[in-house]
C-alpha cells in the first residue's frame, strides 16, 4: 500500500497550528508512515498522533545544514524529548564542498549517541542538487558505515528535488541495510511509483494525500 511509504510533509515557515492538526489527522486516517514537520510543531503532532501507528518526524539543521554540530545535537535532543521518533538531519554541505567529510561524520556520530537514551530513526539529508556524483557516492558510503538508518535526498528548498539518477547513484554504492528516503518535488503518483520501483523505501512529500487519492482511484 502506497501510504506505508509516505512521510506527509509540511515544512512551510508560515504553516499554522490548524494545518499541522489536519496533516496529522489525515496521516492517521490513511495510516501513513510518518508526518514530517518543523521542530516547533513536534509536541503538537505527538499529542495528536499518540496511539496511532504514524511516526512523528522532524528536521534538524534545516534547511541549510550550516548550523554548528552542537546546536544540531541540542535541537535533536529537544525534539526527542517532545515526542519525535524520527530525525531528518541536514549535513554540513559547505564542509563537503571543502572536501571535509569529517565534519558530517562527526555530526552523524553525535546524533547517534542519543540512542543511549532514545529510540529513533536517523535520516541524513544530503541535498543531491548541490553535490557532484563523487560527493554523493562518498556520502552514501559514509552514512552507511556510520550506521544511520536512511539517506534522504533533498530538503525541497534547493534548485531541484530528487531525481531517478540520484537513486541510481545511491543504490549503486550503498550498504544493503541503508534505506533511501526520496524527497523534493514529488507531486505526481507516476513519479512516486517510479521512485519506489527504483529503490526508495520512503517518499517525503507535501502532496502525500493527493498521491494516495490518485493511487486509490486506480486500485
Amino acid at each position: 500500500m502506497l501510504a506505508s511509504y509516505l512521510d506527509s510533509t509540511n515544512l512551510k515557515p508560515d504553516c499554522r497550528r490548524e494545518d499541522i492538526i489536519t496533516l496529522c489527522e489525515r496521516a492517521a486516517e490513511f495510516n501513513m508512515a510518518a508526518v514530517c514537520i518543523n521542530p516547533s510543531r513536534v509536541l503538537l503532532a505527538h499529542q495528536i498522533l499518540r496511539g496511532s501507528q504514524v511516526g512523528v518526524c522532524t528536521v534538524v539543521g534545516f534547511p541549510l545544514g550550516a548550523t554548528a554540530s552542537q546546536n544540531k545535537l541540542r535541537e535533536a535532543e529537544r525534539a526527542l524529548i517532545e515526542g519525535a521518533c524520527e530525525l531528518d538531519m541536514v549535513i554540513n554541505i559547505g564542509a563537503v564542498k571543502d572536501q571535509d567529510f569529517q565534519a558530517p561524520a562527526d555530526e552523524i556520530r553525535k546524533l547517534l549517541e542519543l540512542r543511549k537514551d532514545y529510540e529513533f530513526l536517523l535520516k541524513i539529508i544530503v541535498e543531491t542538487a548541490l553535490l557532484s556524483i563523487g560527493e554523493l557516492k562518498q556520502l552514501t558510503a559514509l552514512i552507511g558505515d556510520l550506521g544511520a538508518d536512511y539517506i534522504k535526498t533533498s530538503t525541497g528548498f534547493a534548485s531541484r528535488g530528487v531525481s531517478l539518477d540520484d537513486l541510481a547513484i545511491i543504490k549503486g554504492c550503498k550498504k544493503p541495510e541503508l534505506k533511501i528516503k526520496a524527497s523534493g518535488g514529488i507531486k505526481t503518483l507516476d513519479f512516486a511509483l517510479e521512485l519506489i520501483n527504483a529503490g526508495a523505501d520512503r517518499i517525503g512529500s507535501s502532496s502525500a494525500e493527493r498521491l494516495i487519492s490518485a493511487y486509490r482511484a486506480i486500485h
